[in-house]
């Protein structure tokens, strides 16, 4: 027994197949993501400019958009799924309005050859509040005589033009006058005078050309007080008329405003003064 070899068995566990890792997931997420990004963008490349500035004041104020779909869901009790409410409805209505309707005055703008070189002048944007329509003078184009609210008949078919497009909306209307630095030099009589009475003017036009007395939420003189170019407070370009279109789901649209003019605070038209003053 005691010469007997010692027999040693080993014995061998079974090796399971190594697990497969997870970075190729990772990589591929990453892959999708880019990808989406780069078809987002194409999308965005591909749309008009009302469109792209729809899309960029969403994510400047993503709460104006979303407050009627959100207050919908408190009030119905309804699940993310459910077909959207009415007023998120609205919203995306009154939305899609005011993209046609600025796509309208570029048209109309655009096919008037009287008004063909004013088009530089005019910039149409959507933001939160609405849509904003800027009319700035220039250096040799200008929309009032020297220092008076007196309309030059360019610009008076012009305003006129846009008073006949959103007097199809149901949406408010402020109308806002901007003067450049340059004081006015006749006794009693300010910028402040002359940028109301030049949004009054414009008031007057619109509503000639169909704009309804019951849309006109506000009419705002500025002076130079929100200069375009605060770098030169003399800059033409600061002599402007800001036409707001509120967007229908703003609170402040439907709340009749507390500064709204009545007829007694419109002067009348010929009290408009006359040239005479170094302001422009």
């Amino acid at each position: 027994m005691k010469n007997k070899p010692l027999i040693v068995v080993k014995a061998r566990k079974k090796e399971h197949a190594a697990p497969h890792g997870g970075a190729w997931k990772v990589a591929y997420a990453d892959f999708v993501t880019a990808l989406m990004a780069f078809f987002l963008v194409m999308w965005l490349v591909g749309q008009d400019k009302a469109v792209r500035q729809a899309v960029a004041a969403y994510f400047r104020d993503p709460g104006a958009f979303a407050e009627a779909s959100a207050a919908s869901l408190l009030e119905g009790g309804g699940g993310l799924h459910d077909k959207a409410s009415p007023a998120a409805q609205r919203a995306l209505m009154d939305q899609q309005a005011l993209e046609r309707v600025a796509n309208e005055i570029e048209a109309a703008i655009r096919q008037m050859p009287a008004l063909a070189a004013l088009r530089d002048q005019i910039e149409i944007r959507l933001t939160a509040e609405g849509l904003r329509i800027e009319l700035q003078e220039t250096a040799s184009s200008c929309f009032f005589d020297t220092g008076s609210a007196h309309m030059t008949a360019q610009a008076e078919e012009l305003f006129g033009t846009i008073g006949r497009e959103l007097c199809q909306l149901p949406n408010g209307v402020l109308l806002e006058g901007h003067t450049d630095s340059r004081q006015y030099t006749r006794e009693g009589y300010s910028n402040w005078e002359l940028a109301t009475d030049r949004a009054n003017a414009v008031r007057r036009v619109m509503e000639k050309n169909g704009l309804r007395e019951q849309q006109l939420l506000e009419v705002r003189g500025y002076a130079d007080k929100q200069l375009r170019n605060p770098g030169d407070p003399f800059d033409a370009r600061n002599r402007r008329v800001s036409i707001l279109v509120r967007r229908e789901t703003s609170s402040a649209a439907k709340a009749p405003p507390a500064s709204a003019p009545t007829e007694r605070d419109r002067p009348a038209p010929g009290a408009l003064p006359e040239a005479g003053g170094s302001a422009r």
